[in-house]
């Protein structure tokens, strides 16, 4: 099953379009994207059923497929490669941060660039689909109900600042944790576990890798972060980016007004993030 969200409501996306969820069930499940997950499982064996599309579905016309999750976090150095090219050494825990809520974007959007240095990352995201605590590991993918593309931007600056680093607000700047296009059931992969991922600047491919090559693979963060906290439905989990961020470079690249942003995993699609000033937001906002 694949859902997303077009104008703030659910559809169910099929090959050649999407159902709206409310309407095509009757009300029996809500229009509200984020109330799905407390309730996957059933929408899944409902969605089966359904065949015909109603309208279109495109990731430029999409939402945030996960809009009000009660928490948003983020795994660094979860990948042996990225942790070498930043100059540190392979974790021997999850290393746990997270994303505030307002940072969450739509698949496709223009994302204002601010002043520092923005860095991109691009990350399979894991969405809880049952109550998660103290999880076994051989029983983490159960609480998993589906995966999807995002990308945690990063401006280096404030992250390096102060006498510690400041991970989560560097990486919470409004349009800094896009996600989409849609949310892919875990029964919809071969492997889910073992799939490509990747983004590129301008036409020019930037990071490439495995979701194999996770240090923490999904089952092992599901069960670390859920013997600390409780996971709910509809909780975000980004697990972290391969080698080839723009810090690692030599000399340093950073995102410059005008470029554009385009991430990749296999099986799930694709998201596109265009930086503007905010001149040009101004601009765009008094002429509509």
């Amino acid at each position: 099953m694949r859902i997303g969200s077009i104008d703030g409501r659910l559809k169910l996306v099929l090959a050649d379009g999407c159902v709206d969820v409310e309407r095509a069930s009757n009300a029996r499940f809500s229009a509200d994207p984020q109330q799905a997950f407390a309730r996957f499982e059933e929408l899944r064996d409902w969605a089966g059923a359904v065949t015909s599309p109603d309208a279109p579905f495109a990731a430029e016309r999409a939402d945030c497929p996960v809009p009000n999750p009660r928490q948003v976090f983020a795994i660094g150095l979860n990948y042996s490669d990225h942790a070498a090219e930043s100059g540190l050494a392979k974790p021997d825990a999850p290393v746990v941060f997270t994303k505030f809520q307002s940072s969450l974007a739509g698949p496709d959007e223009d994302v204002v660039l601010p002043q520092g240095s923005v860095d991109w990352e691009v990350e399979l995201v894991v969405i809880v689909g049952k109550r998660a605590d103290s999880v076994d590991v051989s029983k983490g993918w159960d609480h998993v109900a589906g995966l999807t593309v995002g990308q945690d931007l990063s401006e280096r600056d404030l992250q390096r600042s102060g006498p510690a680093p400041q991970f989560g607000l560097a990486k919470s700047h409004h349009g800094f944790a896009p996600l989409g296009p849609c949310v892919v059931s875990v029964d919809e992969f071969q492997a889910p576990d073992d799939l490509a991922l990747g983004c590129k600047v301008n036409d020019v491919v930037m990071q490439q890798g495995r979701t194999r090559e996770l240090i923490f693979p999904v089952p092992e963060l599901i069960s670390y972060l859920s013997h600390v906290v409780t996971l709910y439905p509809g909780d975000v989990i980004f697990t972290g980016t391969p080698a080839g961020v723009g810090m690692g470079r030599t000399p340093p690249v950073y995102l410059q007004v005008g470029d554009v942003l385009e991430s990749w995993i296999e099986g799930i699609g694709t998201i596109t993030q265009r930086f503007i000033d905010a001149d040009s937001r101004a601009r765009a906002g008094r002429s509509t």
